[in-house]
């Protein structure tokens, strides 16, 4: 259920404020659970529909782009706008823009190579820019850093454990019975599209069975576990921005 100012709010009282068709299917998504999803005011909720938004957009142009997928080991960058470091996490060269080299990553895709986790973390970080703009970007982000999980302290990130996802939200799909010796299917970090669609880098947009199967064909010889989807959600802080 949606609450804001401390009213609950139905979506269809929502009407007139959210006009996009994206927009309103995450408001009836978020009607129907009973988690409470709860706002000081319409802006808040707006924005976080717009970031929302951005997410799938970014994650459907990283899909496009012709970024590879590799392991750490083996991840490179545009070495224009970017310093490899030993652990295989790309660090802004001093003196760039940091919205410039983000935007490049989508511009150069085969110039890139990197790790699921890692194209989660530039989905958000573009996702971010497209919805507070280059200046503020640029000012927040001046020493860009990608690689795994490691978010700045000015992109809050949070978990949760729950199955009321909402399009726009980064879930997980496990793989418990990974083959040793190829680790980096040990899970798959997604963008959730709704309606059964998710991005991960690596497998595309796909559908969930399409992503197990895929994952299943990954697995240690005799396995006993299937993989899954995680009942696990990742959701940046959106009010922090505002």
């Amino acid at each position: 259920m949606i609450r804001i100012n401390q009213q609950i709010v139905k979506p269809e009282d929502l009407s007139h404020e959210i006009i996009s068709s994206e927009d309103n299917m995450i408001i009836k998504q978020m009607g129907a659970y009973h988690q409470v999803y709860q706002y000081q005011t319409i802006q808040q909720l707006k924005f976080e529909l717009e970031f929302r938004s951005n997410t799938m957009k970014a994650a459907r142009e990283l899909n496009n782009s012709g970024a590879k997928f590799t392991t750490f080991r083996y991840a490179f960058p545009n070495k224009k706008y970017w310093d490899r470091l030993g652990n295989g996490g790309f660090l802004l060269k001093p003196e760039i823009s940091p919205s410039t080299a983000i935007l490049d990553i989508l511009k150069n895709g085969k110039l890139y190579a990197f790790e699921c986790s890692t194209g989660i973390a530039i989905v958000l970080y573009i996702a971010t820019l497209y919805s507070i703009g280059k200046s503020r970007f640029d000012y927040l982000f001046t020493r860009l850093y990608l690689m795994d999980w490691q978010f700045d302290d000015d992109l809050p990130v949070h978990q949760k454990t729950g199955n009321d996802y909402l399009p726009g939200d980064v879930l997980h799909f496990n793989n418990p019975d990974f083959d040793p010796k190829q680790p980096h299917w040990r899970a798959e970090n997604v963008v959730y599209f709704g309606d059964d669609k998710y991005y991960g880098h690596g497998v595309g947009i796909r559908n969930s069975s399409t992503i197990i199967n895929f994952l299943n064909s990954k697995r240690k010889p005799d396995p006993k576990t299937s993989a899954y989807l995680m009942n696990m959600i990742t959701r940046p802080d959106y009010k922090a921005f505002l």
